[in-house]
């Protein structure tokens, strides 16, 4: 062989590079190093108890709530609240039924729908002129919104309730709807401006160019891109309808006005409290909640984030 040649195979067999044993090939065939843990790196007992330590303050009341309503009211009082019952039951949703608890979902279903399209149609408009407006009465007006937050309900029930009777509106579902859009409302329209903010000028002065009003600008562009937005104000209102409950106990008295929160007084009596029954309004109470967050939770939560990337 000529010097200074090298033969085409290693000179040895140890010479081969095998694949290190830290490596593996992963089903495309690229290299990827296997996980392993790091010297000195202990396991997070910490974290593992703190999930734990959640997982049962989650697990035990959805336990209670859930077992209970399958319970008679004999076996509650007997084995107590946490035990393992003898036998389930569904005579405790049938009597829900019967003491109205459609009539009182239908009455929340209401107030819900009403607060959420009266907020809807103030905020939307509303922030579409704080965001595109100079004038001096709009950054005021933007300004009594945000005092709007500081103020609760429980400090001016009372002038409220002078204002309801006074427009004859009092035991109807009309007075809970109207306080309950008013507190949501600044929040809604503080939600909205961020989310308003975020669509580029340039869109807005392509329009101008095209010769758009101030009405199709804002029905062609402000509320398809707004959607995140009305969203989340749509949650939010909703929720704060559905779970409201000084508003209809200050501002209405008969039974044929009554939403789920008074609703759910039924089952407390001179007598004491059907536990179980009240557990299974409970939990029917709670399932369209389940529901709209279920369906609702990504527009939810971008509609939250809105704003923030500015």
């Amino acid at each position: 062989m000529a010097t200074g040649m090298r033969p085409h195979g290693p000179a040895h067999p140890k010479a081969q590079k095998h694949p290190s044993r830290d490596t593996a090939k992963g089903p495309l065939g690229f290299v990827s190093a296997r996980l392993r843990p790091r010297p000195g790196k202990r396991p997070a007992y910490a974290s593992g108890l703190g999930a734990a330590l959640w997982l049962v303050a989650v697990v035990v009341p959805l336990y209670y709530l859930v077992v209970t309503s399958l319970r008679g009211s004999g076996d509650y009082m007997s084995q107590g609240p946490l035990s393992i019952p003898g036998s389930l039951t569904l005579d405790n949703y049938i009597n829900v039924f019967e003491v109205g608890f459609l009539g009182f979902l239908t009455n929340s279903l209401i107030v819900g729908i009403g607060s959420i399209t009266l907020v809807l149609l103030v905020a939307v408009p509303a922030a579409f002129a704080i965001v595109r407006s100079r004038s001096r009465m709009v950054r005021v007006g933007f300004m009594l919104f945000l005092l709007g937050l500081a103020v609760p309900a429980q400090a001016v029930i009372i002038p409220i309730y002078l204002i309801i009777t006074r427009m004859n509106l009092y035991d109807s579902l009309t007075a809970i709807i109207l306080p309950t859009a008013a507190f949501t409302l600044p929040i809604s329209v503080v939600v909205l401006t961020s989310s308003l903010r975020d669509v580029p000028g340039e869109l807005y002065e392509a329009m101008a160019l095209d010769g758009a009003a101030t009405w199709q600008v804002f029905l062609r562009l402000v509320l398809p891109l707004s959607r995140p937005g009305v969203s989340t104000v749509a949650i939010f209102v909703g929720l704060n309808a559905w779970n409201n409950f000084i508003f209809p106990l200050v501002l209405t008295q008969s039974e044929s006005t009554r939403v789920l929160p008074l609703g759910l007084w039924s089952f407390q009596t001179q007598y004491g409290t059907d536990v179980p029954g009240l557990m299974a309004a409970v939990v029917l109470s709670a399932v369209p909640i389940l529901a709209l967050y279920l369906f609702g939770r990504r527009q939810l939560l971008s509609g939250l984030a809105a704003g923030f990337g500015k």
